[in-house]
């Protein structure tokens, strides 16, 4: 790509085997592109991504999911977008242009829906999509809104934009598609859908 990178894993104990898959790659690849920086036990999104900045030495962070759900083809789309906007921000949106999602039932594909259009509605963040978690990030403006940002689980990206929009940084967006996980469940449920919408009003009531 002709981009000097290095990918930092964050695991946390999962059961699948990531560790060692990942230890494989380091092997193959060297230790100076494949960082893998596991954590003994699921300690919280908000958390990995602080533990992952402290080992990252470029002025760029790239944050994704590792199951492939998000494509690593988009990220060469992710780093002109910033070059041609000087965005402090860019976000994966599957809302927007070509974007979309695949893999989803009806009834995912309405929750993701219904938070979007509920918090575009409430708070104006100026994002199409603000639930999704694939994002490039200046390296000192994810630090400045890991000490702003309060929340945990389904709102934690959400509120990473709105504080975003209310610190005055700018946001591009680049279309993506997002391809569901073959293996394994999805964690949403009425729990986290409660505390989605708690989460919402708080950020209304202080944005």
């Amino acid at each position: 790509s002709g981009n000097n990178f290095e990918i930092i894993i964050i695991d946390d104990g999962s059961p699948d085997g990531t560790q060692e898959i990942a230890e494989q790659l380091e092997k193959i690849y060297g230790s100076d592109k494949i960082l893998l920086r596991p954590r003994p036990r699921k300690l919280g999104l908000g958390t990995a991504y602080i533990h992952g900045m402290k080992h990252a030495t470029g002025n760029f962070i790239v944050i994704m999911d590792a199951d492939l759900s998000h494509h690593p083809k988009f990220i060469p789309e992710f780093i002109r977008k910033q070059k041609e906007g000087n965005f402090d921000i860019v976000s994966g949106t599957r809302y927007k242009g070509n974007g979309g999602v695949y893999g989803w039932d009806l009834k995912r594909k309405l929750i993701s829906r219904g938070a979007n259009f509920i918090t575009q509605v409430l708070l104006r963040p100026g994002a199409s999509d603000l639930t999704g978690s694939f994002r490039l990030y200046r390296k000192e403006v994810l630090q400045k809104l890991m000490e702003k940002c309060v929340s945990k689980g389904y709102v934690f990206q959400m509120e990473m934009i709105v504080r975003a929009r209310q610190l005055g940084y700018t946001i591009g967006e680049v279309p993506i598609t997002f391809v569901d996980r073959v293996y394994g469940e999805s964690k949403l449920g009425g729990n986290e859908i409660v505390s989605f919408l708690k989460g919402l009003l708080t950020l209304f009531a202080t944005t």
